[in-house]
């Protein structure tokens, strides 16, 4: 029988195997899936962003900001870039601090695995929990594979299992109703890092938009992000909005500003002074995409007209139009395209040094399922390897 029994065979849960096994305590990492690390194998479209150089607390989401402080700094992103390093893994930064893989994700859910063997850590595939029992000196859980069920006994229960976004990939609340089966508390959970839609109205409007991406500066509240935008047949996607979706709540605006990084006053007042007897949407149409030129103009009611002509309240409007573009989405595409679950089991119900639920001793939860949400571009990933190497280490201390 195991020491440690991990649930879920994800980032979080194979980083947790090879720290637990680390010092001779037997693991069992077990997974219903048919593979490893399936999430790891199709981000960053198959080349996965495994961290962020610019990765920070402050850039997670929970209701204690604070929180993933512990776990961030003392398994950082440049631990794990020495970890690739050492396994010869090529990669590069793409962009804003984001690491990829030259080649593929495979290679990390390969090195992950070896790292796993190393430590002695076993692997069961196409099994699931069918029920859990805490008992005095540990726990007691159910198995069930093609058909068999066994029993098997643990010091400590891990729970990796991830929250609810992609289950196409065999995403499920499994994890949170864990946690209500110890009483702990789970917050408000939704879709995060997801593309944004509309009502019929706004797509109509928007309809000869879709398929064209532009650089902007999306804001919903105090979040501002400056990236790209994808005008979908649904809503809108890309970078940007997929960074804003994670703070978008019901019936908030979206703001956008189609000038990132200059003013609109000014572009506007150059644009009259050089080519003020042209229709706005066509001299619009030099730093425009043209549908989105052809588009704003008509949002700000000065189609048609030429630049010259505008009085001073069209061209305040034009401006308005172009750096604070308001627009309402009804909703999200769901956790059927989420990259990440927003929420998940409360963080105060843990020891934040050990990832440990405080109120029952060898019970821990790590990655996605808990409280913490990173924004795009690594910072889930190091969320994963951060709170697992934690959670692993406070295994293999204990056993030590």
């Amino acid at each position: 029988m195991p020491d440690t029994l991990i649930i879920g065979a994800g980032a979080a849960g194979l980083m947790c195997a090879t720290h637990a096994g680390a010092r001779g305590g037997s693991v069992l990492v077990i997974d219903h899936n048919a593979n490893p690390g399936e999430k790891i194998r199709i981000s960053g479209n198959g080349r996965c962003n495994f961290t962020n150089l610019e990765c920070r607390p402050d850039r997670f989401l929970s209701n204690n900001p604070h929180f993933a402080r512990s776990a961030l700094s003392r398994y950082t992103q440049a631990d794990f870039v020495k970890l690739v390093e050492r396994h010869k893994i090529a990669y590069h930064e793409k962009t804003l601090g984001q690491l990829f893989c030259d080649d593929s994700a495979k290679q990390i859910i390969r090195m992950l695995l070896d790292e796993m063997s190393a430590a002695g850590a076993k692997l069961r595939l196409e099994t699931s929990v069918a029920a859990i029992r805490k008992l005095e000196t540990g726990f007691e859980v159910d198995l069930e594979q093609g058909g068999r069920r066994e029993t098997v006994t643990a010091r400590n229960l891990i729970i990796a299992c991830g929250g609810k976004s992609i289950p196409k990939m065999g995403a499920t609340g499994f994890g949170y109703r864990v946690a209500e089966q110890f009483d702990l508390a789970v917050t408000e959970t939704r879709a995060g890092l997801v593309p944004l839609v509309f009502g019929d109205d706004v797509k109509a409007r928007l309809g000869a938009l879709a398929g064209l991406a532009a650089d902007a500066a999306v804001r919903c509240g105090k979040a501002k992000f400056e990236e790209a935008v994808l005008f979908t047949h649904r809503g809108l996607s890309g970078p940007a909005i997929l960074q804003v979706s994670t703070y978008w709540r019901e019936k908030e605006p979206v703001s956008v500003d189609l000038l990132p990084g200059h003013s609109a006053d000014a572009v506007i007042a150059d644009l009259r002074q050089r080519e003020g007897r042209r229709q706005v949407q066509v001299a619009l149409g030099e730093v425009l995409p043209k549908r989105l030129a052809d588009l704003v103009a008509d949002e700000a009611g000065v189609a048609r007209f030429n630049l010259a002509d505008l009085s001073k309240q069209q061209i305040l409007a034009l401006c308005e139009a172009l750096r604070n573009w308001h627009l309402w989405p009804v909703g999200t595409e769901g956790y059927r395209t989420a990259e990440v679950t927003v929420g998940g089991v409360d963080t105060a119900g843990f020891d934040q040094k050990t990832m440990q639920a405080r109120h029952v001793p060898g019970l821990y939860f790590i990655g996605e399922v808990v409280d913490v949400t990173g924004w795009l571009g690594g910072y889930n990933f190091q969320w994963a390897w951060s709170s697992g190497w934690v959670a692993g280490q406070a295994v293999a201390e204990q056993g030590a």
